[in-house]
């Protein structure tokens, strides 16, 4: 265990950044499995708007990497376009 006052509070402000990241990220992974089982055009683009939110928002804070919140975005976009 860390002795140093701010060694503790770091340790403490790093599990509850940790709990906030892993929470969002499940978040976004259910809204892509969401988007995913979709089947009309009409209710996937609303949804999609929101999962590029999300996926842009956790690439920020570097909860996922940059290219990975694009290969998300451009195979969902890919995907919506294809339903009728």
């Amino acid at each position: 265990m860390a002795n140093h006052k701010s060694s503790i509070k770091r340790i403490r402000a790093n599990a509850a950044k940790r709990l906030r990241n892993r929470y969002q990220a499940k978040t976004t992974r259910n809204a892509i499995k969401r988007l995913r089982s979709t089947t009309s055009k009409a209710d996937a683009a609303p949804l999609l708007s929101k999962v590029i939110s999300m996926l842009d928002r956790l690439a920020k804070k570097n909860v996922i990497h940059k290219n990975k919140a694009s290969n998300n975005k451009s195979k969902l976009t890919k995907f919506v376009n294809t339903l009728s």
